[in-house]
């Protein structure tokens, strides 16, 4: 039921990416890899379903600088998500049996 979906980029980003894959593919996990050639706000809608998985780079080849391309919107499905709690309330939710998904390290300002 897990997805894992990773998006990296920065130093080295080819070789961390790299050993991500194969100690996915050892393990069995079936992580989702990209580099920065994704664009950094593709990657949650792709695990939420609401567009297609763009193809993982090819991580066997030396490659030089990323090539984006522009990312389609996210279609006309409603939106789901609950309004923000109000800032004196507790805003730490931990995960549930109808959580979708968890966010690690996202930069508010880049979506």
């Amino acid at each position: 039921k897990i997805q894992i979906w990773i998006r990296r980029a920065g130093p080295n980003y080819v070789e961390g990416l790299r050993k991500v894959k194969a100690a996915s593919d050892k393990l069995g996990l079936g992580l989702k890899v990209y580099g920065p050639e994704t664009h950094i706000t593709a990657v949650v809608p792709m695990a939420l379903g609401l567009m297609e998985p763009l193809p993982e780079p090819d991580l066997s080849v030396a490659c030089g600088p990323p090539a984006r391309k522009m990312i389609p919107g996210a279609g006309s499905k409603p939106s789901t998500q609950k309004p923000a709690p109000a800032p004196s309330q507790h805003t730490i939710v931990t995960a549930t049996p109808e959580t979708t998904s968890i966010v690690y390290g996202m930069q508010n300002r880049a979506v």
